[in-house]
Protein backbone atom coordinates (compact mmCIF):
# COMPACT_ATOMS: atom_id res chain seq x y z
CA UNK A 1 0.00 0.00 0.00
CA UNK A 2 2.97 1.96 0.93
CA UNK A 3 4.07 2.02 -2.61
CA UNK A 4 0.88 2.89 -4.10
CA UNK A 5 0.86 6.37 -2.10
CA UNK A 6 4.50 6.96 -2.78
CA UNK A 7 3.53 6.41 -7.04
CA UNK A 8 0.48 8.64 -6.24
CA UNK A 9 2.45 11.20 -5.05
CA UNK A 10 5.04 11.08 -7.56
CA UNK A 11 2.57 11.25 -10.13
CA UNK A 12 0.67 14.43 -8.76
CA UNK A 13 4.51 16.10 -7.84
CA UNK A 14 5.15 15.67 -11.23
CA UNK A 15 2.05 17.15 -13.32
CA UNK A 16 2.54 20.44 -10.92
CA UNK A 17 6.32 20.40 -12.02
CA UNK A 18 4.94 20.48 -15.32
CA UNK A 19 2.35 23.18 -15.19
CA UNK A 20 5.34 25.31 -12.94
CA UNK A 21 7.65 24.89 -16.51
CA UNK A 22 5.50 27.28 -18.25
CA UNK A 23 6.49 31.24 -17.84
CA UNK A 24 3.56 33.70 -17.65
CA UNK A 25 4.22 37.83 -17.84
CA UNK A 26 1.49 39.84 -18.46
CA UNK A 27 1.44 42.40 -21.27
CA UNK A 28 0.17 45.95 -20.40
CA UNK A 29 -1.09 45.65 -24.38
CA UNK A 30 -3.74 43.75 -26.38
CA UNK A 31 -3.18 40.26 -27.96
CA UNK A 32 -2.46 41.74 -31.32
CA UNK A 33 -0.37 45.01 -30.55
CA UNK A 34 1.72 42.88 -27.82
CA UNK A 35 2.41 40.22 -31.07
CA UNK A 36 2.95 42.92 -32.94
CA UNK A 37 5.49 44.16 -30.66
CA UNK A 38 7.36 41.05 -29.73
CA UNK A 39 7.73 40.34 -33.81
CA UNK A 40 9.26 43.62 -33.77
CA UNK A 41 11.80 43.28 -30.96
CA UNK A 42 12.69 39.61 -32.38
CA UNK A 43 13.44 41.39 -35.93
CA UNK A 44 15.17 43.73 -34.22
CA UNK A 45 17.70 41.37 -32.79
CA UNK A 46 18.28 39.79 -35.94
CA UNK A 47 16.29 36.64 -35.20
CA UNK A 48 14.05 35.15 -37.49
CA UNK A 49 10.63 34.97 -36.73
CA UNK A 50 9.82 31.41 -38.23
CA UNK A 51 5.57 31.67 -38.00
CA UNK A 52 2.78 34.22 -36.34
CA UNK A 53 -0.29 32.18 -36.16
CA UNK A 54 -3.79 34.04 -34.87
CA UNK A 55 -6.01 31.37 -33.40
CA UNK A 56 -8.18 33.19 -33.07
CA UNK A 57 -8.77 34.14 -36.50
CA UNK A 58 -8.73 30.19 -37.33
CA UNK A 59 -11.27 29.12 -35.41
CA UNK A 60 -13.76 31.90 -36.73
CA UNK A 61 -13.34 29.79 -39.75
CA UNK A 62 -14.57 27.08 -38.02
CA UNK A 63 -17.71 28.78 -36.70
CA UNK A 64 -16.33 28.87 -33.15
CA UNK A 65 -14.65 31.39 -30.55
CA UNK A 66 -11.56 32.05 -28.86
CA UNK A 67 -10.72 34.75 -26.80
CA UNK A 68 -7.70 36.69 -28.60
CA UNK A 69 -4.53 34.48 -28.83
CA UNK A 70 -1.56 34.72 -31.07
CA UNK A 71 2.13 32.43 -31.72
CA UNK A 72 5.03 33.56 -32.43
CA UNK A 73 7.46 30.77 -33.37
CA UNK A 74 11.14 31.84 -33.89
CA UNK A 75 14.49 31.07 -33.27
CA UNK A 76 18.57 31.35 -33.90
CA UNK A 77 20.37 28.20 -35.14
CA UNK A 78 23.43 29.13 -33.77
CA UNK A 79 21.85 28.18 -30.62
CA UNK A 80 19.68 25.63 -31.57
CA UNK A 81 21.37 23.72 -33.76
CA UNK A 82 24.12 22.39 -30.44
CA UNK A 83 21.12 21.51 -28.20
CA UNK A 84 19.73 19.39 -30.77
CA UNK A 85 22.50 17.79 -32.10
CA UNK A 86 23.41 16.42 -28.08
CA UNK A 87 19.50 15.99 -27.85
CA UNK A 88 17.63 15.38 -31.21
CA UNK A 89 14.16 15.39 -29.13
CA UNK A 90 14.82 19.06 -28.92
CA UNK A 91 13.24 19.75 -32.25
CA UNK A 92 10.14 19.58 -30.71
CA UNK A 93 10.31 22.10 -28.52
CA UNK A 94 12.82 24.35 -30.95
CA UNK A 95 12.00 26.93 -32.59
CA UNK A 96 11.27 28.60 -29.39
CA UNK A 97 7.37 29.95 -28.84
CA UNK A 98 5.56 32.83 -27.02
CA UNK A 99 1.71 32.52 -26.97
CA UNK A 100 -0.12 35.44 -26.03
CA UNK A 101 -3.42 35.67 -25.41
CA UNK A 102 -6.12 36.92 -23.39
CA UNK A 103 -7.70 35.34 -20.13
CA UNK A 104 -11.60 36.07 -19.11
CA UNK A 105 -11.23 38.85 -17.14
CA UNK A 106 -9.78 40.44 -20.20
CA UNK A 107 -5.93 40.50 -19.06
CA UNK A 108 -3.39 39.67 -21.89
CA UNK A 109 -0.62 37.12 -20.92
CA UNK A 110 2.48 36.27 -22.97
CA UNK A 111 3.77 32.04 -22.05
CA UNK A 112 6.39 30.48 -23.42
CA UNK A 113 8.56 26.96 -22.14
CA UNK A 114 11.21 27.30 -19.04
CA UNK A 115 14.12 26.75 -20.64
CA UNK A 116 15.46 25.02 -17.94
CA UNK A 117 12.55 22.79 -18.32
CA UNK A 118 13.88 21.67 -21.76
CA UNK A 119 17.16 21.35 -20.12
CA UNK A 120 15.80 18.45 -18.38
CA UNK A 121 13.13 16.98 -20.36
CA UNK A 122 15.56 16.52 -23.50
CA UNK A 123 18.18 15.50 -21.04
CA UNK A 124 21.21 17.99 -22.57
CA UNK A 125 23.13 18.38 -20.21
CA UNK A 126 26.46 20.41 -21.70
CA UNK A 127 25.13 23.46 -22.76
CA UNK A 128 23.98 25.37 -19.71
CA UNK A 129 24.99 28.80 -21.30
CA UNK A 130 22.77 28.75 -24.23
CA UNK A 131 20.03 27.82 -22.09
CA UNK A 132 20.33 30.48 -19.78
CA UNK A 133 20.76 32.64 -23.51
CA UNK A 134 17.53 31.65 -24.27
CA UNK A 135 16.02 32.49 -21.10
CA UNK A 136 17.99 36.00 -20.91
CA UNK A 137 16.59 36.55 -24.64
CA UNK A 138 12.47 35.41 -23.82
CA UNK A 139 12.59 37.53 -20.42
CA UNK A 140 14.11 40.65 -22.72
CA UNK A 141 11.88 39.95 -25.59
CA UNK A 142 8.95 39.85 -23.54
CA UNK A 143 9.71 43.07 -21.54
CA UNK A 144 10.07 44.58 -24.60
CA UNK A 145 6.68 43.46 -25.88
CA UNK A 146 4.77 43.74 -22.85
CA UNK A 147 5.53 46.71 -21.28
CA UNK A 148 4.93 50.50 -21.82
Amino acid sequence: MRFVYAALFLLVASLTTRAESLIKIESQHGVKQTVDRLAAAIEKRGIKIAARIDHAAATKAADLELAPTGLVIFGNPKLGTPLMQEGPTMGIDLPMKILTWQDNSGKVWMTFPDPEDLEFRHGVKTHDEIFAKMRKALDGLTQAAGGQ
